[in-house]
């Protein structure tokens, strides 16, 4: 009878949500694959369009010992997905990003010293749902940076189209821009453009302390029409490199649910677009909303390839963590082109598994290319990137090297200077605890987690109920920090949601 009245309770909860959304819009159905076989409510990819990751498979060091990929610090697809959670439907499991999952959480990482915009440091601990195996994590720190210390020259690029129509589309996207006025003052420059069926200057270059005429025109935006995603970037860019500040914070942040339907929309031709803009020394933001009618795989190209960053708002409190608590970060960036190496030591390691970044993996001649783009971290930010891996019985000495290569940004506008600094670091199975710190139990939580969600081949022994028990044993940790305790949260529905095997 409890089964019965879990997967009515999902039933209606879903039933709603999907009925609500598509009354509120112009759709004709909800977009999910309702399920009554199993109760689940599935996102079917095509009212929530993204490019399908693929896990990749373990590496034994026989064949091959070096992994490399690039570093950013997107969050969008775990916003995404407790959205979707607290509305009682399940993720496509195409669309887990397990990378993007572990760094929307910031962690007590050490900062770096000596001038450098990054650090590394690394763990090694069991593997909470493979006891054959352990977790070899890099914690990468990036240096603070005060956004008051720079100027700043923004352009808000905000799509007005008719899909932006809602609360939780522009009416949020209103709310998180007036937020962030707060933040700026008298030696910032504010521009907004908008778009629709073509695009238009809103505002143009007001003075940052001119808080209440900017919230005025923020306020005074409403929806309707097609989207020309292509107008509305040509235009930003060219406002930004109107008023572009040498030595400044020169950005474009663009709001939009990336359903782009005039001009320019393939994914080749908007990487072609934004990459030739990104040369400027002009940076990009992307706040993603909406659930349906949502294209995630333009807001993550245009984020990728326009030397940006890529975030999904689905509340007031997520746009207040983008925009205040991290404003740092999401708008100064301290290191470019960031992306690591990793050699393994086959005497010690019998197979590795990167967890997450399939969609940044590159090559070793990518990696040694210094003209080669990869990804942009923020002030103050912290990225994680673990393998599981397998020991060889008995072995013992060094496990892996990283390398972690960057640019500063401060070399945008002399390219002969513009070359990668390095720093490196061994962990060795000297490092292994049994009892790792809370920062390293939680981030197990959160790839084991989704792992569950994507219905991972690699899975093993993980189960929604082994989460929720470890995550008990740091409740202190997870209480003090409230995106943490909000995790607890989603588990806690995911597990009625799906139930347990």
């Amino acid at each position: 009878m409890k089964k019965i009245f879990v997967i009515m309770l999902a039933f209606v909860t879903a039933l709603s949500a999907t009925l609500f959304v598509a009354c509120s819009g112009n759709f004709n159905d909800s977009g999910y694959d309702l399920n009554f076989a199993t109760g689940l409510f599935r996102d079917d990819g095509e009212n929530y369009r993204f490019d399908e990751v693929e896990e990749q498979p373990f590496v034994f060091t026989d064949e091959q010992t070096q992994s490399y990929f690039s570093l950013d610090r997107n969050t969008a697809s775990y916003s995404l997905m407790r959205r979707q959670i607290e509305q009682g439907l399940v993720p496509n499991k195409g669309s887990v990003r397990l990378e993007e999952y572990v760094n929307y959480f910031n962690y007590d990482y050490a900062r770096p010293a000596d001038g450098k915009a990054l650090a590394i440091g690394g763990n090694l601990f069991d593997c909470p749902w493979n006891d054959k195996h352990k977790l070899l994590s890099f914690a990468i720190a990036a240096k603070d940076l005060q956004l008051e210390d720079t100027a700043n020259n923004l352009v808000f690029l905000i799509d007005t189209s008719g899909s932006m129509y809602g609360s939780d589309r522009l009416g949020l996207i209103q709310q998180a821009f007036v937020m962030l006025l707060d933040s700026l003052g008298a030696n910032d420059t504010v521009s907004i453009v908008t778009y629709a069926g073509d695009s238009r200057v809103a505002l143009d270059g007001a003075n940052g302390s001119e808080k209440l005429l900017i919230a005025n025109v923020i306020e005074d935006l409403t929806a309707a029409g097609s989207t020309n995603g292509e107008g509305g970037i040509e235009t930003a860019y060219a406002i930004a490199e109107r008023y572009f500040t040498e030595g400044g914070n020169n950005r474009v942040i663009l709001a939009t649910d990336g359903d782009f339907n005039v001009g320019t929309s393939t994914q080749s031709g908007l990487r072609k677009l934004i990459g030739d803009k990104a040369r400027s020394g002009i940076y990009l933001s992307v706040l993603g909303v909406g659930m349906l009618n949502t294209d995630d795989r333009t807001m993550s190209t245009l984020a990728v390839n326009g030397n940006g960053n890529y975030a999904y708002l689905d509340s007031v409190l997520e746009a207040k963590k983008v925009l205040v608590n991290e404003l740092g970060g999401t708008l100064g960036t301290v290191a470019k082109d960031a992306k690591i190496g990793v050699e393994f030591n086959k005497n010690v390691v019998e197979k590795f598994r990167l967890l997450g970044y399939e969609s940044k993996l590159l090559t070793q001649e990518q990696f040694d290319d210094e003209s080669a783009d990869a990804g942009e971290i923020g002030a103050g930010h912290t990225v994680t990137a673990v393998y599981e891996i397998e020991l060889k019985e008995g072995a013992d000495g060094d496990i892996a090297t990283a390398e972690l290569r960057y640019k500063l940004p401060d070399n945008d506008s002399d390219p002969d200077n513009d070359v990668s600094d390095s720093v490196s670091l061994t962990v060795s199975a000297a490092d292994y605890t049994a009892e790792p710190n809370d920062d390293c139990v939680f981030i197990g939580c959160v790839l084991e987690f989704g792992l569950l969600l994507r219905e991972s081949e690699y899975k093993a022994d993980a189960a929604f109920i082994s989460v929720l028990a470890r995550l008990q044993t740091i409740a202190d940790y997870t209480e003090a920090d409230e995106f943490k305790s909000q995790f607890v949260d989603v588990v806690q529905k995911a597990l009625t949601i799906y139930g347990e095997a």
